[in-house]
């Protein structure tokens, strides 16, 4: 019997790479990429473990499981990097030029 290619392995990487990538996207965008590949590289290696004969690419799964848990982490730093701006600066100062031009001038 030929092997199967298993499913979703070719979606998780690609999920796992778009989250990396999409992570100065205000953290959010990559960070549901991140989750959502997680949650299918779960479900890849549920269907892998119960007939490993029948499946390859189990490789690209926990390639693929990597890429999103360093996406996520990526994500995660960056939104506590965004959140700790606007409590440092303020929320007012981000929507008024001249404002966030004097704290800045205050910070240096």
């Amino acid at each position: 019997m030929e092997k199967q290619k298993l499913p979703n392995a070719t979606g998780v990487i690609i999920l796992g790479i778009l989250s990396i990538v999409t992570c100065c996207c205000y953290g959010i965008i990559g960070l549901i990429l991140g989750i959502v590949g997680l949650v299918l590289a779960k479900k890849a290696k549920q269907v892998y473990l119960a007939s490993p004969e029948e499946y390859t690419g189990f490789s690209n799964v926990k390639t693929g499981k990597i890429l999103c848990i360093v996406g996520i982490v990526l994500n995660v730093l960056f939104i506590a990097y965004i959140v700790g701006i606007v409590a440092y600066i303020g929320w007012d100062a981000l929507s008024d030029p001249e404002l966030l031009q004097q704290r800045i001038q205050e910070l240096q």
